[in-house]
């Protein structure tokens, strides 16, 4: 048996959609020939040519992104101020450990259409299929027709969505991290505007989301690889980085297996 490292999280490319236009990210880089003043201002009086091999550093790539970039972990604070009924929502510094290193299971829903919203029969009909019975903690993976389309024109509107009551399904039992590899929890905002418009019914908007007032969890949006991982027997690593008052932190989400 050897113990394999899975890389669910993708890597942050401003040339790869994966976000709308007024979010994408921008990075700016500086080789190595082109960070020698920043060695002066260390070494004073220090000739280019004096550098081992005449060079800098590359270590100055600067980003302009939002917490919600790449691959990330909300925390409840992104969708409410309260959680668990009125008490402070968590941000994502807050969020314990404990829950970022979990047995993990997969739910197939890639058959399911696009902007369609998951339901709790839904996640119990693919429960009975892979044969698992959730535990408290473990941390849910969605895999969705979204995982096909990364990269692509059409990502942001691919994969179904959970709804209020699936996510209520899952955190009744105890779930308190999740994932999809679709842009958001909830269905693509542009299917649920057309429902909004044609029903008028506003509690459909980000129903997946709002149900963390009622018991607060987290969830990482964007992730993918999700169609290499088994069903269950698997462990997940998602680690947040420690943003102050964040309502996200990136992570470098990885699943660990015996293969």
């Amino acid at each position: 048996m050897t113990r394999r490292f899975l890389d669910l999280s993708i890597t942050i490319d401003p040339e790869i959609v994966t976000d709308p236009p007024f979010m994408r990210p921008t990075i700016s880089y500086q080789n190595h020939a082109e960070t020698v003043a920043e060695m002066h201002s260390f070494f004073p009086g220090l000739k280019a040519e004096e550098l081992p091999g005449g060079q800098g550093f590359a270590a100055s790539e600067t980003l302009t992104l939002t917490t919600h970039n790449g691959t990330h972990l909300d925390a409840p604070w992104h969708y409410h101020p309260t959680m668990n009924n009125g008490e402070p929502a968590m941000t994502i510094e807050e969020v314990p450990l404990d829950w970022c290193f979990r047995p993990g299971v997969k739910l197939d829903l890639r058959h399911l259409p696009n902007g369609y919203v998951a339901t709790a029969a839904d996640i119990e009909t693919e429960l009975t299929r892979i044969g698992y019975t959730l535990q408290p903690l473990d941390i849910v993976l969605i895999n969705t027709a979204a995982g096909a389309a990364m990269g692509g024109p059409d990502f942001l509107g691919s994969g179904c969505g959970m709804g209020y009551e699936a996510t209520m399904y899952l955190t009744t039992r105890g779930i308190r991290v999740t994932g999809t590899d679709a842009w958001s929890w909830d269905a693509p905002f542009a299917h649920t505007a057309r429902k909004v418009a044609e029903t008028g019914d506003t509690s459909l908007i980000w129903e997946g989301h709002k149900a963390g007032r009622e018991i607060g969890y987290c969830h990482m949006e964007k992730l993918t690889n999700l169609e290499q991982l088994p069903d269950f027997g698997f462990t997940v690593s998602c680690f947040p980085a420690k943003v102050k008052r964040g309502s996200a932190g990136w992570t470098r989400a990885v699943a660990i297996f015996e293969d």
